[in-house]
């Protein structure tokens, strides 16, 4: 599923523009990643956890030529789903 395709979903359930809609959810996400890049955790209570991590610099191996490379630290966003979203997903899986 695509943004647009939330805009019009939300937009069809509700009596607001798509063009409010995606203003809204584009604003939303704005935020999301604005308290990421802060190293701030997000909680959506029901939905999940957002929350930067820093990998740490490690060795890898280049799987063209085999060659040793070293891969640097960096940042990074892991996520883990609330409870009602893994039960919606599991039950949807049954």
């Amino acid at each position: 599923m695509q943004k647009a395709n939330i805009v019009a979903e939300i937009a069809e359930r509700i009596d607001i523009s798509q063009k409010d809609i995606k203003e809204v959810i584009e604003t939303f996400f704005l935020e999301i990643g604005n308290s990421l890049a802060k190293g701030k955790k997000i909680e959506l209570r029901g939905f999940g956890v957002f929350k930067p991590i820093l990998r740490k610099e490690k060795i890898g191996r280049n799987p063209k030529t085999g060659e040793l490379i070293t891969i640097p630290k960096k940042m990074a966003v892991i996520f883990k789903p609330g409870k009602e979203l893994k039960e919606k997903v599991e039950d949807r899986g049954a």
